[in-house]
């Protein structure tokens, strides 16, 4: 799927993947809504807006890096895996002004279809096995952790949208 603006009816009304489970097919649903939204709010912006912060948000590259990561990162968990060295470097330059626009939407894209294949494969098995999350190992299990990454991607989405308004809003 390639990023593109949100479309009516949202993913979750659509009546796809249903050859997955319901928790894991809404966690699909929850990941191509975000991919829709960025679409949507990215579109307009210019290269310089997203390092921006306004009133001290988080930039969009910020955002957009952190979307696309901690999927990665606790998708890892949920597989029962811990983090490697590429995982925490790249968790440090989450704040780094080193990609433009197209290639910050080119990270969240490949991130976001990665994680709809992982999440299909965590599908197929317990969702109650249990996982540890961090150097402490705090407690989850598979599907808490597939549902933190929908909850958590959607509650960035939100961030990333308010972020947009307030740039929109100063351009004038």
């Amino acid at each position: 799927m390639t990023l593109r603006p949100l479309t009516s009816p949202e993913p979750w009304m659509r009546g796809t993947h249903t050859d997955v489970p319901v928790a894991s097919r809404a966690v699909i649903h929850a990941l191509e809504l975000a991919q829709e939204e960025i679409a949507r709010w990215c579109e307009s912006l210019h290269a310089e807006e997203i390092f921006v912060r306004p009133f001290d948000l988080p930039s969009v590259s910020f955002q957009l890096k952190h979307i696309a990561r901690s999927v990665d990162r606790i998708l890892c968990y949920a597989e029962g895996h811990a983090l490697s060295e590429a995982h925490l470097a790249a968790l440090k330059s989450e704040q780094s002004r080193d990609a433009s626009l197209s290639e910050l939407l080119a990270e969240v894209e490949a991130s976001l279809e990665q994680a709809k294949v992982r999440v299909r494969a965590l599908a197929a098995g317990d969702l109650d096995a249990p996982r540890g999350v961090g150097r402490k190992q705090l407690p989850t299990t598979v599907g808490g952790a597939m549902i933190h990454v929908a909850e958590h991607t959607q509650r960035h989405i939100g961030q990333l949208i308010a972020t947009v308004k307030v740039l929109r809003g100063l351009r004038h």
